[in-house]
């Protein structure tokens, strides 16, 4: 990638997509700060000073700092996330369905049509839930609604599942016209807005004297080698040797060269992180809302700090590393496709055992990798409580998001300049594609 960072300015198509994906991303920023009709914005940034730590924090978070504005994107992508998980769960457990993704683009493009009437139905109800609890004052009383009412509610409904849809466009615009997944592009882009406050509080606590300079350093040093970790797991493989045997056609020889199967080892990337969070964010964001005393200790459970929120956490983590690795990848398709170009494992038999011997060696890999997600995502919370008591503000989903999101928008990069490569030595050569009749 270094050596052609510098062939970047030249490409023309490189440029229109990175320059595109950047003013989708400011156009995302700058509706962060459009707020929802009828709110007082000063009232409520105040109000969610006092809310530190709660489920609204982790929500905040993921919205780039929009639900305490009360902005037009409060809600962000979640809903659409959690649509996503449903769908891709209804799926797997009803065959009509799943035959419907097998026919092709027809097929994807209907469960991704099913996929926005959830988000839209996922939207009204998160946001009559969220109108009606502003209009409480998130449970302290306080007047952040100018003009309370059906009406008011009804506006915010329309106002904030209008803004998660037009989020959801601006991510599938950048992954069409742009370079990256553009909804992973749109998390990262609202988590690192919030890294300049974790810094600031962690001047602050140096300025109090909670903490000193040196650690402050220890952190930072603590920081850089989890970040050293994640790319290098992000970057590790687990290669299975593939050969192709000779065939003569003619006077011509071909085959008989060695390949390799790559398989990552976090084969599920950060997807495993966030459709967990979304998971947990849908069901403790409805019971926050509910005020009835039983319901407010079950939401306490979902709380970033709490023991059973670490615990529920890590096992959904684990669970969709294996669920999303299951779903792009088939041991039995690859096994039938290698069977087809003639490839086999060396001392597996084709067909059956290639299958089986590819789904066990990707079985130990997504161990070790939805192991290793988990661990990075828990590794803050851990060390935030007791006894650490470390201000750790970076959170480990947070910087797995963001580094896993960037080593992929590089990769697509790099990709795309690879290519761009290979057709400039292919007219420099003076080669040609076939000649058409008639040309």
């Amino acid at each position: 990638m270094s050596r052609n960072i510098g062939a970047i300015p030249k490409i023309p198509e490189l440029n229109r997509r990175l320059l595109f994906a950047a003013l989708m991303l400011v156009v995302y920023r700058l509706g962060v700060f459009v707020p929802t009709p009828g709110i007082n914005p000063e009232e409520l940034i105040k109000l969610f000073e006092q809310t530190k730590g709660t489920i609204f924090d982790i929500l905040n978070l993921f919205s780039g700092g929009a639900l305490e504005r009360a902005s037009i994107f409060a809600l962000g992508v979640m809903p659409y996330i959690t649509s996503s998980i449903i769908m891709s769960l209804l799926v797997k457990a009803f065959p009509t369905l799943e035959a419907m993704q097998k026919e092709g683009e027809a097929g994807r493009r209907k469960i991704n049509q099913y996929s926005r009437y959830g988000t839209v139905l996922i939207c009204i109800i998160q946001g009559l839930m969220l109108a009606t609890t502003l209009e409480g004052g998130l449970g302290s009383g306080a007047s952040v609604v100018r003009d309370p009412g059906w009406m008011f509610r009804f506006t915010t409904v329309i106002t904030l599942t209008a803004g998660t849809l037009f989020v959801m466009w601006i991510g599938e615009q950048i992954s069409e016209r742009g370079i990256g997944n553009g909804i992973s592009l749109i998390i990262a882009a609202s988590i690192i807005t919030g890294m300049p406050a974790g810094l600031w509080d962690s001047v602050r606590l140096v300025e109090s004297g909670e903490l000193t300079v040196f650690g402050i350093l220890l952190l930072l040093v603590f920081m850089a080698l989890v970040v050293g970790v994640i790319v290098y797991v992000e970057r590790s493989y687990r290669k299975i040797p593939v050969q192709y045997p000779r065939r003569v056609v003619g006077r011509k020889v071909y085959g008989g060269q060695a390949s390799h199967l790559p398989l990552k080892v976090n084969t599920a990337g950060v997807i495993p992180p966030i459709f967990a969070s979304s998971l947990l964010i849908f069901p403790a964001t409805i019971l926050s809302f509910v005020n009835i005393p039983f319901l407010r200790d079950i939401t306490d459970i979902f709380l970033q700090e709490s023991f059973f929120y670490n615990v529920i956490y890590a096992a959904l983590i684990i669970f969709f590393a294996y669920f999303y690795t299951a779903v792009i990848y088939n041991p039995d398709d690859l096994a039938d496709n290698l069977r087809k170009n003639g490839g086999f494992i060396p001392g597996i038999r084709p067909g059956r055992k290639t299958a089986e011997y590819i789904e066990k060696i990707l079985g130990r890999i997504t161990f070790i990798g939805a192991m290793y997600v988990a661990a990075v995502c828990v590794l803050p919370s851990i060390l935030q409580g007791a006894p650490f008591n470390i201000p750790f503000f970076f959170g480990g989903t947070s910087l797995l998001i963001v580094v896993g999101v960037t080593l992929d928008t590089v990769q697509q990069i790099e990709s795309f300049l690879i290519t761009h490569s290979y057709e400039g030595f292919i007219r420099k050569r003076g080669m040609k594609g076939p000649r058409r009749y008639g040309a």
